[in-house]
């Protein structure tokens, strides 16, 4: 008894002077994504329009794209508590246990008010049923000038936002959402 109390001891000082610690936690991130959670934004504006939105899946994220006529500008990217409808103010109803709001500096109707994106479910703009992430993509509404989505997740994951050119002249505002931290 009196060697165990022994080794008890050594083991504690030990520990405690860092001689004995645990093993290293793996530094490697998941697929190597290190985007972060928080908010993400560019307050330009455009005179390019939505012209539609999907949806698709990778290894290791889930990827909303929004295509307009023209350059990309701004956005606003960000986790709510809730999607609201712009103009209005209410709530959209969104499947999932964290939503995003998706916000695009540029309207879904052109200087005539004629609509350049009229979803024909608001409610499901694509099938996201087998995705591993989204839960579901709402159409929020275009008003002065700005165009909203609420995106419905399985969890508050890692996203990033970016940009691409084409096709022709239009643009691309991408939106992926990781599997897992």
């Amino acid at each position: 008894m009196r060697k165990f109390h022994a080794w008890l001891a050594a083991l504690v000082v030990a520990a405690g002077l860092g001689l004995v610690a645990p093993g290293a936690a793996s530094a490697e991130p998941y697929c190597g994504i290190v985007w972060g959670s928080l908010a993400k934004s560019n307050p330009a504006l455009t005179q390019a329009q939505v012209v539609n939105v999907r949806t698709g899946q990778q290894s290791c994220f889930d990827r909303l794209v929004i295509d307009l006529n023209g350059a990309v500008a701004g956005y606003s990217i960000r986790y709510v508590p809730q999607v609201l409808h712009d103009g209005s103010g209410l709530p959209v109803e969104l499947r999932g246990n964290a939503f995003l709001q998706v916000t695009v500096n540029a309207p879904a109707y052109n200087s005539g008010g004629n609509a350049t994106y009229n979803p024909a479910d608001k409610n499901e703009l694509t099938n996201v049923s087998d995705y591993k992430t989204f839960r579901q993509v709402a159409y929020a509404g275009s008003f002065e000038g700005y165009t909203s989505l609420g995106l419905g997740l399985r969890a508050r994951l890692p996203f990033r936002v970016f940009t691409l050119a084409g096709p022709g002249t239009g643009s691309r505002l991408v939106i992926d959402v990781a599997h897992m931290w």
